[in-house]
């Protein structure tokens, strides 16, 4: 990857729906070049996938929450099997096994309490290897999205 890899895969990570003609002209290279740059990044995993981030409120989903949830059994089996019911469920926006305290840490959408209560039931009080899961309540989004500093372009504050 050189310096017009990166100045792309900065590029695009802010906006997925600029044309080769707007990055040519974001990284001086041709509308050519940056069309089959961007389909070798693809190509080599390093752009995973292109996505809209949504508004929750606007889609009647405001209640956002984060929840650490610890296992009884950490036996690989359990664990994959509670990885693909949060893969599965669309109330998770994002899920993460985490060291430290907890097993998993997760992002959760609700369009309410009462939401996100049926939510825990289903998911948490239903399940016997569940030991306890801390909810925390977002009051406000401060910085939400995916991009993340590109190696060569972004000095450290």
């Amino acid at each position: 990857m050189d310096r017009f890899d990166a100045l792309i895969l900065d590029a695009v990570q802010g906006n997925t729906r600029l044309t080769a003609e707007a990055l040519s002209q974001l990284v001086c290279l041709s509308p050519d070049a940056c069309r089959k740059r961007l389909a070798r990044l693809r190509a080599e995993g390093y752009i995973e996938a292109d996505i809209a981030v949504l508004n929750p409120a606007k889609l009647g989903r405001g209640l956002m929450v984060i929840v650490e949830v610890s296992l009884t059994s950490e036996r690989a089996a359990d664990i994959d099997t509670f990885r693909d019911r949060m893969k599965s469920a669309p109330e998770v926006m994002q899920c993460y096994y985490i060291t430290g305290n907890s097993d998993f840490l997760l992002i959760i959408s609700a369009s309410d309490m009462a939401d996100y209560e049926a939510f825990t039931r289903r998911h948490f009080f239903a399940d016997s290897n569940i030991m306890r899961f801390r909810t925390s309540v977002v009051m406000d989004r401060v910085k939400t999205g995916f991009s993340i500093p590109i190696p060569g372009l972004h000095s450290p504050e």
